[in-house]
């Protein structure tokens, strides 16, 4: 009989955010794998430190290319391709020899997660599970300590990699924002927002759910690391 790898979302960062179900594949696994950066311990593993298996067998899958070439390089859709078979064949062998896999990921894992390109690659070979979870963008507003959206408003999710034009676009015809993946394009996406006209009432925040979560205007950062998501509350209709 086949095993089943489970792509199991731990949450925005903060293990006791991580649902039941979760924690309990997590505690149970022998076969666990997650993405890194190559020499980085790797958030998603972090994140279950102290609750793993003495006997787990840990299989960290490093990204070839994270920043080092950009996006719109051929090069880097075929060096992640490549990345993504090998790791896919290699879950798929333990599944396969009847093992169950949990695949650690932060936040949800069907959204903006690297766990969807390996579920393309096995879902027609062997049994995949996925367990949702919180996701980055929710413990994000909640640090404000506003509401993300009131009544009828409209809710855009945006990645800061989008077009300039476009980026002010979407933040101009929104009622409430959120963005991810800022790294590299803050400032274009300090400009984009200051062009709709919308800066005063834009935030940045930080390492959500962790303990080095910080929460600023958007106007007053210099830098974003990589946990980083930018926020616009709703002003809808309210009773």
């Amino acid at each position: 009989m086949s095993g089943t790898v489970h792509g199991v979302g731990l949450g925005p960062g903060s293990p006791d955010l991580m649902s039941v179900r979760a924690d309990r594949l997590v505690r149970g696994a022998r076969h666990v794998a997650y993405f890194r950066k190559a020499g980085r311990q790797g958030q998603a593993r972090r994140i279950v430190e102290g609750m793993l298996r003495t006997d787990v067998v840990e299989f960290p899958m490093d990204y070839p290319v994270t920043t080092e070439i950009p996006l719109d390089d051929p090069r880097y859709a075929v060096s992640l391709a490549a990345f993504y078979h090998k790791s896919a064949g290699h879950l798929r062998g333990l599944a396969e020899a009847g093992e169950d896999v949990v695949v650690l990921c932060e936040g949800d894992p069907f959204f903006y997660g690297s766990f969807m390109h390996l579920h393309s690659r096995l879902t027609a070979h062997v049994p995949v599970q996925v367990v949702p979870a919180i996701t980055g963008m929710s413990a994000a507003w909640t640090a404000t300590g506003a509401p993300i959206t009131w009544g009828d408003d409209v809710l855009t999710v945006a990645p800061a990699t989008l077009p300039e034009d476009e980026l002010s676009r979407r933040i101009a015809q929104t009622d409430a924002l959120v963005v991810m993946k800022i790294g590299q394009n803050l400032a274009k996406l300090k400009r984009a927002i200051a062009a709709a006209g919308r800066m005063d009432a834009a935030w940045l925040v930080e390492y959500a759910a962790m303990p080095e979560q910080r929460v600023i205007p958007l106007a007053e950062a210099e830098t974003a690391p990589y946990f980083s998501i930018a926020i616009i509350h709703g002003q809808g209709r309210r009773p």
